[in-house]
């Protein structure tokens, strides 16, 4: 019998993991006092989720605003016994509690602006400086795309080595195991999520390096005028990109051959900087949430 191939996807949080299933969305996080508190909502719906292309736009953005709500429920949750700082506390005497979420709001779009800058903006502006002493002539975009894939390499390995971000890893770890054990059929419990492998094929480590590729690939079609008008047109083009990256993860998901392993063995590779070994209790968490979102029919989450 094949394996089934499961449209539930996840996210590691703060002490928790998020899980997303065709109809529910859950938040499963460890608390200070050992126990685990699970939230369950409606998974939102879009006209635009059955389109090629665009379904993978709204997909993007959906689990941006998905994934920061969640990683701030989680936030929540885990470090209700943390003591804020000295200046959470003069922030919120000062103007109140709802300056304080401003304050995580803006730091959330702040780093979303980060990665456009690290891996949009940054690439074209070292190719443009280097054309200043080399002629790149046609290579121009094969030079951009090194770089890119260069710094996301370096950004991907930096933060694998921070202590606080590990422990995430480590639940991002949990929560591929713990998938790849509901697609072998096996009755969710620890000793049978243990052994499968913490990386997995549809990953969003894997969807994002396609992104990078796709990008490379897109963008070389862009005229290069001048630097500051191709950073402008990338922007433009930027949610096609995304659509694009996202069908070509759906093939290799779906399909098993040659072809499909190649393309996802790059994404795979980087999976062992953004996953680690999770110890039991992680594995306890990303059970519980996935449980809470799993269909009645497993035809309702075919991949």
């Amino acid at each position: 019998m094949a394996q089934h191939k499961t449209s539930i996807g996840g996210q590691a949080l703060i002490e928790g993991i998020m899980m997303k299933g065709p109809f529910k969305t859950s938040v499963a996080v460890r608390k200070p006092d050992g126990k685990i508190e699970v939230s369950v909502e409606n998974t939102k719906k879009n006209k635009l989720s059955k389109i090629p292309i665009l379904r993978g736009i709204w997909g993007f953005f959906d689990s941006l605003v998905t994934g920061y709500n969640s990683l701030m429920k989680a936030a929540d949750i885990a470090m209700v016994d943390e003591e804020p700082s000295k200046f959470e506390i003069w922030i919120e005497k000062k103007f109140g509690k709802k300056a304080t979420n401003a304050l995580t709001m803006i730091a959330g779009v702040l780093g979303g602006m980060l990665a456009i800058v690290l891996f949009m903006i940054l690439p074209t502006m070292i190719t443009g400086l280097i054309a200043q002493f080399i002629e790149l002539g046609t290579f121009k975009a094969v030079v951009e795309g090194v770089i890119k894939v260069a710094i996301f390499f370096l950004y991907i390995f930096g933060i694998s080595h921070m202590k606080e971000i590990k422990r995430v890893f480590s639940y991002h770890g949990a929560e591929h195991k713990t998938i790849a054990c509901y697609e072998a059929g096996e009755e969710l419990t620890v000793e049978n999520v243990r052994p499968h492998s913490r990386l997995h094929p549809r990953c969003g480590t894997s969807f994002l390096f396609i992104v990078v590729v796709i990008s490379i690939i897109i963008f070389s079609f862009i005229p290069w005028s001048s630097t500051f008008g191709r950073v402008i047109l990338k922007l433009i083009f930027l949610p096609l990109v995304v659509g694009v990256s996202y069908e070509v993860l759906k093939l290799t998901g779906r399909y098993d051959n040659p072809i499909t392993h190649l393309i996802a063995s790059p994404g795979m590779f980087f999976q062992n900087f953004t996953t680690f070994e999770p110890d039991d209790s992680m594995i306890e968490v990303a059970i519980e949430a996935i449980k809470a979102v799993i269909p009645a029919s497993k035809e309702d989450d075919k991949w």
